[in-house]
């Protein structure tokens, strides 16, 4: 039996996927061998030795102790593209709200509440304050073309808008999915000085935290409007407080409030949304629940932001699955230990990803439990078990 623990409420379309004959799900399991997670945090939280994978039913990771993961042997999983279609929406949505100053006008027709006959002369006379450009013919400029991206570009493409796109990290997938009518930027200044319209989507990191800086603003477009749905600490606040106060940036949407968004001019901050909607939830937890199956039962990796990706066919053959460091001399011991121990190999499947590698070794026959205990003696590993 697997136990699951749920972190948080995931929707029963992936949860049902656990056979119960094969696995206990539910928020109150102890010793669990995985966790289910949207946004509760895990920092704080004491792994036991049971524990084998977490799979977060969203994109980002920054709510899981990655590091510790990782020294631990912890597979952490997310749902990359899952609510993708969710975000695209509600981006597209900002591009409006930031141009043609919806939100505001309906803020002020409230108040025309018992103006009785008076009230379309009212509202003919101070409509003209809520003027705004069509995004049809500007140039929109989109860094980070992942699955939500690339989604992005398409839409803006059709929707009539010249499109800059650029990601140095594009993956394959993501490059045959994009439009051919999307425009490559050979570095993000290409996108901060031509853009009528910028939109950011990749992950918070060391390289990406408080990328909108007062250097970059100084190289964009005057009345430039920006999209944040990735993080919010991509754009480094007081900078952009400057930058709208003036004029530089014309609107700021994002979809991270703070208090000191809240105080910003001309700005939208919407309550974290962008993936709020049904769709997107039971896109996520069937997904999340689908690699923990395949990770538990079958030893396959995909979707990890932390080990490297190893998805193997189901065989009739046991598998050692093997987690541990990308060092030298691992392989050698560990083919050195199943051959004696008498086992014949049949396959060997071999995955790095910087600091770690994955092995998967298939055999003929039972694994004897002292060959398991050897391996986990070998220098470098991080975790083994039989599959």
């Amino acid at each position: 039996m697997y136990n699951i623990k749920l972190m948080n409420k995931i929707a029963p379309c992936g949860t049902k996927l656990f056979d119960q004959e094969r696995y206990t799900c539910s928020d109150e399991v102890s010793s669990p061998d995985a966790l289910l997670v949207r946004s509760a945090s895990l920092h704080e939280m004491e792994f036991s030795s049971h524990l084998k994978a977490i799979a977060r039913a969203g994109a980002g990771v920054n709510n899981i102790p990655l590091d510790r993961c990782s020294e631990a042997g912890i597979v952490v999983f997310n749902t990359p593209g899952a609510n993708a279609n969710a975000v695209k929406e509600l981006v597209i949505t900002a591009l409006l709200l930031a141009s043609r100053k919806v939100v505001q006008g309906i803020e002020w027709v409230k108040t025309l509440k018992g103006e009785g006959e008076a009230l379309p002369k009212l509202v003919e006379k101070g409509k003209s304050q809520f003027a705004g450009p069509e995004i049809q013919g500007k140039t929109l400029g989109i860094i980070g073309l992942g699955a939500i991206g690339v989604m992005v570009a398409n839409t803006a493409h059709h929707l009539g808008m010249d499109v800059l796109g650029y990601d140095p990290y594009i993956s394959v997938d993501a490059a045959w999915n994009l439009s051919r009518f999307v425009h490559r930027a050979t570095d993000i200044a290409e996108i901060f000085e031509k853009c009528d319209y910028i939109t950011v989507h990749v992950p918070l990191n060391n390289e990406t935290r408080g990328m909108f800086s007062a250097d970059a603003f100084a190289t964009m477009k005057q009345g430039v409007r920006i999209i944040n749905f990735s993080r919010g600490e991509l754009v480094d606040t007081a900078d952009m407080k400057a930058a709208l106060e003036s004029g530089k940036v014309a609107a700021y949407v994002t979809d991270f409030p703070s208090e000191e968004v809240l105080e910003l001019p001309n700005t939208i901050a919407l309550p974290h949304i962008g993936a709020s909607t049904p769709e997107s939830e039971n896109n996520c937890a069937v997904l999340a629940c689908r690699e923990l199956i395949d990770y538990l039962e079958n030893g396959n990796i995909k979707n990890s932001v932390n080990m490297p990706e190893l998805v193997l066919p189901k065989s009739e053959h046991k598998r050692i699955c093997v987690l541990h460091k990308n060092i030298p001399n691992v392989l050698n011991n560990l083919t050195s230990v199943v051959s004696g121990s008498g086992i014949n190999i049949e396959n060997l499947y071999n995955k790095s990803k910087k600091d770690n590698a994955y092995t998967i070794v298939e055999i003929d026959g039972d694994v004897p439990s002292d060959c398991l205990t050897k391996i986990s003696a070998i220098e470098g590993v991080l975790r083994v078990r039989a599959v």
